[in-house]
């Protein structure tokens, strides 16, 4: 716990809208008082930004490894659902993840994931119950459920998911939505049944009707999904109606920056300040109900002091009193998580890549920059005998999930938009199942990335054939112990080369990739199971039938 000490700067008060010189005393772990002073200072103090919606595993850090490199830029909690761990380890991965974030003073608030595993089209290493639900939910250490994602279900009222948010209910927390492109009559189902917001929104007038039906939107600016400059209008006209999220951030855009930058943005763009400030502290601390100060007497010593109001870089970082932060430098240790997996996929031959024709067009997944939704596209194929193969000259890539729990052959079917002129990129991130995905101009290189993973059980891989990249992700296919600016360098490197060597223009390849095998994002992704359209929620064939 901290010492007492007292802090001078201009307070930036976001409940009265005003700054002023003052002295903080803080006592012990809170802010005894706040005295105003007749004093000219150039500092200032605010509180601690919140991420509202984080999937700390798609940092590629462990919770430890992602506090000492979020602090860094002036967060101080974030509101975590650690579903990606939970569909590769269940439970165990929970308790691990929150282990973990115990033991360093950013504020870790987990939630129970509610889609383990997302859909049942696809294999994960485990499943969440509605019975475990109710028990999560029961702990202290859990403070809401998190992202329901099977919004198809909660339209037609299946009966696990319903059991899941009554057990939030009855324990009195909220309920977190993700439900893209939801309107109208469908909308108003999926509110009334008590889910609280939505981080998927990319069009204005889709979160307007969110909010004016009730919800409080999460404004996501993450490392593939960039929703923030189509939704700033927000800000100003329901103030108390919105939250600042990333969602998924990876490593090389935490290490440069995390909710400052976002709120830093918003200022360059004539959003106003205190208006920026609440969507970043005030109203996800007020939402869930968290143990997080908003810079008051009497609330929890957790603020940043900084020089300046438009970038928000921070000169230092408290929480609960302690120091955390300061010249750059991070006053704690992280700690290492273990945690067994189970990684039983096979290794595999070019030769189970193979496609043979169908009759009719070709179903190719649209993958869009800086986007998780798809299109289905219609292509004529490339024809090598009687098999189907890439066509990179016309940015037609082959794509695979092989699954990752079972030796199983891997599905497979053909992508637009990566680019590649050569050579395969893979990894064993692939929301939300995490089986292995590789995208590849040809079958040699895919076997030969998908190997490369399986045998090191689990990381991020990219090849040609003269040269291969390829970035370790021990725990659970996920994460590594490695600080974030080890894990940026490497991953940037791996980017780099798969931009400027293999032709990629996506702003992030390995991002995107992942959310290749996420099922519920329309319109058209893959599962270890087969090539499956959103827009109608089931499986479907490769070809057009004439």
């Amino acid at each position: 716990m901290g010492k007492s000490l007292f802090i001078k700067g201009n307070i930036v008060d976001l409940f009265e809208n005003r700054m002023y010189p003052a002295e903080i005393e803080v006592d012990k772990s809170h802010i005894l008082s706040i005295s105003p002073i007749e004093e000219s200072l150039s500092n200032y103090i605010v509180p601690g930004f919140v991420d509202s919606h984080v999937h700390i595993e798609s940092s590629m850090l462990t919770p430890s490894r992602f506090a000492e490199a979020a602090v860094r830029h002036g967060t101080v909690a974030t509101v975590s659902d650690p579903h990606e761990i939970a569909n590769v380890l269940g439970v165990k991965g929970v308790d691990a993840m929150i282990k973990n974030g115990f033991s360093v003073p950013l504020k870790f608030f987990f939630g129970a994931p509610s889609c383990v595993p997302a859909t049942n089209f696809e294999t994960s290493g485990h499943a969440i119950s509605s019975i475990q639900i109710e028990e999560l939910l029961k702990r202290n250490d859990i403070y809401y459920l998190a992202e329901v994602m099977n919004y198809v279900g909660v339209i037609s009222g299946d009966g696990e998911v319903f059991s899941k948010i009554a057990a939030a209910r009855a324990a009195g927390k909220k309920i977190d939505g993700h439900a893209p492109g939801l309107r109208g009559e469908d909308l108003s189902k999926y509110i009334n049944a008590g889910i609280t917001t939505d981080h998927e929104c990319v069009d204005l007038s889709e979160a307007e009707e969110k909010i004016k039906k009730g919800m409080v939107v999460q404004i996501r600016e993450g490392s593939a999904a960039k929703n923030f400059d189509s939704l700033l209008i927000l800000i100003d006209k329901y103030p108390d109606r919105v939250m600042l999220c990333t969602d998924d951030s990876h490593p090389d855009d935490l290490v440069s920056g995390h909710i400052n930058k976002i709120v830093a943005n918003g200022l360059s763009k004539g959003v106003n300040l205190y208006n920026l400030l609440r969507a970043a502290s005030v109203n996800p601390v007020t939402h869930y109900n968290i143990d997080v100060g908003l810079l008051r007497e009497g609330d929890p010593a957790d603020f940043i002091v900084t020089n300046d109001l438009e970038t928000f870089m921070p000169e230092s970082v408290y929480i609960n009193g302690d120091k955390v932060m300061s010249n750059k430098r991070v006053w704690f240790t992280p700690s290492d998580l273990y945690v067994s997996q189970d990684f039983r996929s096979s290794l595999v031959k070019p030769e189970d890549f193979r496609v043979k024709t169908g009759s009719g067009k070709m179903k190719v997944i649209g993958a869009k920059d800086k986007e998780l939704f798809t299109e289905i596209i219609h292509k004529t194929p490339k024809l090598d005998g009687n098999l189907v193969v890439p066509d990179p000259q016309n940015d037609i890539c082959k794509i695979a999930v092989i699954n990752k729990y079972e030796a199983k052959s891997p599905s497979a079917a053909f992508v637009s938009g990566f680019g590649l002129k050569i050579g395969a990129i893979g990894g064993s991130i692939a929301h939300d199942s995490h089986n292995i995905i590789v995208i590849g101009t040809d079958d040699e290189n895919m076997a030969k990335i998908a190997n490369e993973i399986i045998k090191s059980q689990g990381g991020i891989a990219a090849t040609t054939d003269s040269e291969t990249k390829f970035l370790q992700l021990e725990i659970g296919g996920l994460m590594t112990n490695a600080s974030a600016s080890v894990v940026a360098e490497k991953y940037l490197d791996i980017t780099k080369f798969v931009q400027q060597k293999m032709g990629s223009p996506l702003n992030a390849p390995f991002m995107t990739l992942s959310f290749m095998a996420l099922l519920v994002i329309p319109e058209i992704k893959i599962g270890d199971k087969g090539l499956f359209n959103v827009n109608e929620f089931k499986f479907t064939g490769l070809f057009e039938q004439k």
